[in-house]
């Protein structure tokens, strides 16, 4: 649904956005892109979008040339900027509905039901929202008429949590419905949860693609124990020993049995064995290109 090949923008001769950025988004899946801020996410999305060109490199959206075609693919693709800037004296519901007579279906019964979810007033003008209530506006605008692509640029920014969590319901919905979303954000925790595989950005340079479950199955894990005797030493699977008061913490990459057959001999009061935060993930492979 989109994919692109050696995507790259520059602005002007030195200033980079996004460099050879190759990537094949498949229907139906949501993909996460993250990367910190300055790391090139935007300007890959405004440059699918077409508001940008690219400086060279080609990307297609549904099979559309994103420069060409770019009248067809926005009929299809709904889309939720990092900053939302509507007309400000409008109200929000005429506004949404202004927007909404572009298209031939009727969609005032599904605005009203995503404004409820949401928790949007309809009746206050637009500027005088909070930029957390612009980002609903703007995510009902992209959500109403059902796009075969959501395109979302920190679409979280602004949202208190509960509101995090429906816009999150909504999303899975739009996945059972078929839509394809391409989710770009800086929030590693919002990935995470939603996301089907990621694609992580540094320095305009797409460094990684993977499965969100393979990243979180295949890494070390986090090890705590509580023991009066315990003497494990650090190894090439033991890594990052500490004591903090009574317990042992460290990082465990290899596998579990063998790590239980080391320890079965020591007198262990309590044990806890965790994942990874895709933030400790999204660190190890930043600081593992740092290397190379």
């Amino acid at each position: 649904m989109i994919k692109t090949k050696e995507l790259t923008k520059y602005y002007g001769k030195n200033a980079r956005g996004i460099i050879d950025v190759t990537m094949d988004i498949k229907k139906g899946e949501i993909f996460g892109f993250i990367g910190p801020n300055g790391a090139g996410k935007s300007t890959c999305v405004r440059t699918l979008l077409n508001f940008i060109f690219p400086t060279s490199g080609e990307a297609k959206v549904m099979g559309l040339d994103i420069i060409k075609d770019t009248v067809e693919i926005r009929r299809n693709v709904g889309y939720v900027p990092a900053e939302v800037h509507y007309y400000k004296h409008m109200i929000v519901e005429d506004f949404l509905k202004y927007s909404t007579e572009f298209y031939t279906n009727d969609y005032e019964e599904r605005l009203h039901e995503l404004a409820k979810h949401l928790e949007l007033d309809l009746t206050r003008k637009i500027g005088d929202l909070s930029s957390g209530n612009k980002k609903k506006v703007a995510i009902v605008l992209a959500l109403v008429y059902q796009p075969k692509i959501l395109i979302f640029d920190e679409p979280t920014l602004g949202l208190d949590p509960l509101i995090q969590s429906v816009f999150f319901d909504l999303l899975k919905k739009e996945k059972e419905r078929g839509a394809t979303i391409f989710f770009s954000s800086h929030v590693l925790s919002d990935v995470q949860k939603i996301c089907d595989r990621v694609g992580i950005i540094k320095e305009g340079k797409l460094i990684k693609v993977e499965n969100i479950e393979d990243i979180m199955k295949a890494r070390a894990k986090n090890i705590r124990i509580q023991s009066d005797d315990f003497n494990l030493k650090e190894d090439e699977h033991i890594i990052n020993l500490k004591k903090i008061k009574d317990s042992y913490h460290f990082t465990y990459k290899g596998n579990i049995d063998k790590l239980l057959k080391k320890i079965e001999s020591y007198k262990i009061d309590d044990i806890s064995i965790t994942e990874p935060t895709l933030e400790e993930i999204f660190m190890h492979y930043y600081n593992k290109e740092d290397k190379q």
